[in-house]
């Protein structure tokens, strides 16, 4: 027996495609995988089957169309052939993960495509599929062109390799706003936007914190927030969070701070959570500046910080940015506002400090 790849159009109407299967029945031919891709021209058909040897590519091709098959295109295929589409497209978006540089070679391995090519300038007007040809856009900028001799390419083709082409961009552009943090004690983290997958690490922090620690940041009580709600503050419909994360003598890597910068109105509510063994050494003032910076390029008029009055080490570190301001105070609870857009003259004070 043959593996071969099949590939037809056929009427989108019920008992069509039975009719082909059953032609190729007739032949010997067994099934292994279809998958069903709609065009507007009718429902394209992917198979891998496995046929008697005897049988070449022309009777493949007769058996197909006088299944009501049409444009078929008929090529031998191997053994890797069998893992699905699914699993195969899964594989491709983990090497992109660990790779983002080899968008090129996943788009020829996902789509058979005989030649990928980049082009700096910006996505033609005619970005999509024409036949064999298609092209897709590079969020980074630029698109890529892709070629094969046949079959032509199908809208769902279109959307998957689109879809690893953003993999890649997103991928490539979180590894561009990581940086390393140089502490004063001459420690090394690295700093990067978070993302949903930091879920656990940050859940690791929060234990990790001791409880004054966390109350300070979330004023109203010591617990660990739910899941849910720290899913929200990784990442904001509006604003930035940022993490900061070590790396031990044995490789292993942890969250050991979080910097939130949550976007309400025309103001940025900003919060800090540093792990004890990290407290004092430069780090909250150092991931303030980060979030300063990246507020007033959003174009925010202020920040705001809600503080208790006895949190004399978040005080110092607001004074040591020299970040003119005004503070109001309600009992225990300081609320400090921080101008953006407005000429930055003065310190910032706090009410009997």
């Amino acid at each position: 027996m043959t593996l071969w790849r099949i590939r037809a159009t056929v009427d989108d109407r019920p008992g069509y495609l039975s009719v082909l299967t059953a032609s190729l029945a007739l032949r010997g031919v067994n099934i292994l995988t279809v998958h069903v891709q709609p065009t507007e021209r009718g429902a394209v058909d992917d198979f891998l089957v496995d046929a008697p040897d005897a049988l070449g590519e022309a009777e493949l091709i007769a058996a197909v169309e006088r299944g009501r098959g049409r444009d078929c295109w008929v090529a031998r295929s191997e053994a890797r052939g069998l893992a699905d589409q699914p699993t195969r497209v899964l594989a491709l978006a983990n090497r992109l993960v660990r790779d983002p540089d080899a968008t090129g070679e996943a788009l020829s391995t996902l789509l058979g495509a005989d030649s990928v090519s980049w082009r700096p300038a910006p996505t033609p007007a005619d970005r999509g599929i024409a036949g064999t040809s298609m092209v897709l856009a590079d969020p980074a900028g630029g698109s890529f062109a892709l070629r094969r001799a046949a079959p032509a390419f199908t809208p769902a083709e279109y959307a998957r390799a689109q879809a690893l082409v953003e993999l890649a961009a997103t991928v490539a552009r979180r590894a561009s706003e990581q940086v390393t943090l140089v502490l004063p004690d001459g420690a090394e983290l690295a700093v990067r936007p978070a993302c949903a997958d930091d879920l656990s690490g940050v859940l690791d922090l929060h234990e990790g914190c001791s409880p004054r620690s966390r109350q300070r940041r979330y004023l109203g009580g010591a617990a660990v927030p739910q899941p849910n709600r720290l899913r929200r503050l990784l990442e904001p419909s509006r604003g930035l969070t940022l993490i900061a994360t070590a790396t031990d003598d044995d490789g292993a890597e942890s969250v050991v701070a979080m910097a939130n910068l949550l976007g309400e109105g025309d103001e940025a509510e900003v919060a800090l959570l540093v792990r004890d063994d990290w407290q004092r050494r430069g780090l909250g003032s150092a991931l303030l500046r980060r979030l300063t910076r990246h507020a007033d390029r959003a174009g925010y008029a202020a920040l705001v910080l809600h503080v208790q009055a006895e949190n004399t080490p978040m005080l110092r570190t607001l004074r040591r940015l020299d970040l003119p301001g005004s503070a109001e105070r309600d009992g225990t609870l300081l609320s400090l506002t921080v101008p953006l857009t407005a000429e930055r003259t003065g310190t910032f004070s706090t009410p009997g400090g």
